[in-house]
């Protein structure tokens, strides 16, 4: 019989599934009832857990512990001798005397992200269900100076060019943990983690810190390891940087030391809970505003429903990815659309959408699937629209032939500083592709159609400039206004 003061780890297997749960009102529970997995002794003692995270890869993910100005996120599934959920309004808190309950996180086919945490004060679990998050209500204020509300004057007085509808709750929200109750405001778009200095958020006004967020850096690590494992990736110092989707299209990009030098880097892009189309969009003056506004809407729309070739530029976070949702949400509803990331962000507001997602490879090297492979897949699936989610490397070559072969409708996110800057950028990406800047010119010019620029000033996005491509007298690649 194991020594109940030692933690062994679990590692997840199909039967864990069917394996009937027993009431947690039995007095007589055991630690055979929940998979063999033993209670530690002590509440001081932490318990890894074993993450499987596809193509035979074991990952660990532990429990995370922060300070006391924290309260634990609420669990609905409690193990037998733990006593159940508090009504709604009240919270959770343990005695210290136990352990808080095991989470239990399906991330794929056959998976089982299972973890827990020592019990005592500020102890946070490892995943909870949305429906317990929801009772705690609304975050706290970030307070700041001259505001007794706690509501900052920048994001009292300033309008976001992309429009906040009425509040709707956001779903996988449990995954993220300490940072859940963060989430939980519709209006938060981004957190960023960096390291012991604190949290900031993007509410669409810029980066404001979160004051009341404190933790420590082996805390954010074991919270870095634990959202990648649940994304089905690892992450340790041999791969110190990694990106993964959670539920919900909630994005998460982590970084280790010694690559980051102030310690462990999490960037948590949150999709908006509203699918945003081009009225919305219009009306929050990403076009402008008035008749130009109107013209430049219907502008869009014309070459959408003309299937031109479309390509999308702006620096990171300027709002590629929602305008580029919301042009291929005009899509007649009997066309397929078929989106290719490397991480899926697109929410298409469309009856025929697929998706493919790339894969990195695994810790033996292999099962990688590139962006590359992915569109020469697609054009095998009859797309009658094809759409790179953001084109960054050789895939370049991909897109450009497939564009140029009878592919209209097409559309793809570029990161540039500029419209001049574009086609730079596209003769960069093609020399990694072994493509001269000749050809990148003449593929160019006859695949993309329209190329749209967005820009982001002090929190505001718009739509900066509308340009074509051309060859200038050289034979170089050029943008002209269009």
């Amino acid at each position: 019989m194991p020594d109940p003061s030692i933690a062994t780890p679990f590692i997840a297997t199909p039967s864990f599934l069917t394996r009937p749960r027993p009431n947690p009102g039995d007095s007589g529970a055991s630690s055979s009832d929940r998979g063999g997995l033993p209670r530690p002794a002590h509440a001081a003692d932490r318990r890894d857990a074993l993450t499987s995270g596809g193509e035979g890869v074991v990952s660990r993910a532990t429990s995370l512990s922060i300070g006391p100005a924290h309260p634990p996120v609420l669990e609905s599934a409690h193990p037998p001798g733990l006593a159940a959920a508090p009504p709604p309004g009240e919270v959770a808190r343990h005695d210290g005397a136990g352990t808080a309950p095991v989470a239990e996180t399906a991330v794929g086919t056959g998976t089982i992200a299972a973890a827990e945490t020592a019990a005592g004060t500020g102890t946070i679990a490892a995943a909870a269900p949305a429906a317990d998050l929801a009772r705690l209500g609304s975050p706290p204020r970030h307070a700041s100076a001259g505001s007794p509300d706690g509501v900052s004057p920048s994001r009292r007085a300033a309008s976001t060019a992309l429009p906040i509808a009425a509040p709707v709750a956001r779903t996988g929200l449990a995954a993220l943990g300490p940072l859940a109750r963060y989430a939980l405001d519709a209006a938060v778009t981004d957190l960023f983690v960096n390291g012991e200095a604190g949290l900031w958020l993007d509410t669409g006004h810029g980066l404001e810190p979160a004051p009341d967020w404190q933790s420590d850096e082996r805390g954010i690590r074991d919270l870095a390891v634990r959202l990648i494992a649940l994304g089905g990736r690892h992450i340790d110092e041999a791969s110190p940087c990694v990106d993964v989707r959670l539920a919900d299209g909630i994005r998460v990009h982590a970084v280790l030391p010694p690559v980051s030098s102030t310690g462990t880097l999490l960037s948590i892009r949150l999709p908006r809970v509203e699918r945003l189309g081009l009225d919305a969009l219009q009306t929050g003056g990403l076009f402008g505003t008035g008749e130009a506004a109107e013209a430049q809407a219907a502008r869009l729309r014309a070459a959408v429903l003309g299937r031109e070739n479309l390509l999308v530029t702006g620096a990171a976070g300027s709002g590629k990815t929602t305008l580029l949702a919301a042009l291929l949400g005009e899509a007649p509803a009997d066309e397929r659309i078929v989106a290719i990331e490397d991480v899926a962000e697109l929410r298409i507001d469309h009856p025929h959408v697929v998706a493919l997602e790339s894969r990195q490879a695994n810790l033996e090297g292999a099962g990688r699937i590139g962006l590359d492979s992915l569109l020469r897949e697609a054009l095998r699936m009859r797309p009658d629209r094809l759409v790179l989610g953001e084109c960054r490397g050789t895939e370049i070559r991909e897109l450009l032939a497939a564009l140029n072969t009878g592919h209209d409708g097409g559309a793809g996110t570029l990161h540039a500083n500029s419209l001049a800057d574009v086609p730079a950028r596209l003769e960069a990406l093609g020399a990694l592709a072994g493509m001269s800047a000749a050809a990148v010119a003449r593929q160019t010019v006859s695949a993309i159609g329209l190329v749209l620029h967005l820009e982001r000033r002090g929190g505001i996005r718009r739509l900066a400039q509308v340009g074509t491509f051309a060859l200038d007298p050289a034979e170089r690649l050029t943008t002209v206004p269009a």
